[in-house]
């Protein structure tokens, strides 16, 4: 899961959790959350939400909530 990931950590994303929104999903691929496209963790606000991930050369904010249905691959697990 995206959430889990470290800071600095980098990953591969495989998909989005059964559960998800199908809109929230279809917009979170329009940001560039897309099978096989790799992301890293950037930085985290103070609380732990948002965060902060590399996507695709850009550095986009989103909440835990939705970081939690994006499914990763996690560098060292590959």
């Amino acid at each position: 899961m995206l959430a889990e990931l470290a800071l600095g950590q980098q990953a591969t994303i495989v998909g989005f959790t059964p559960h998800a929104n199908s809109a929230v999903a279809s917009r979170l691929r329009q940001l560039g959350f897309r099978p096989s496209t790799r992301v890293e963790v950037i930085r985290r606000a103070p609380l732990g939400d948002p965060t902060v991930y590399r996507v695709l050369d850009t550095e986009l904010c989103i909440r835990r909530r939705e970081a939690r249905l994006v499914e990763v691959v996690r560098e060292a697990d590959r």
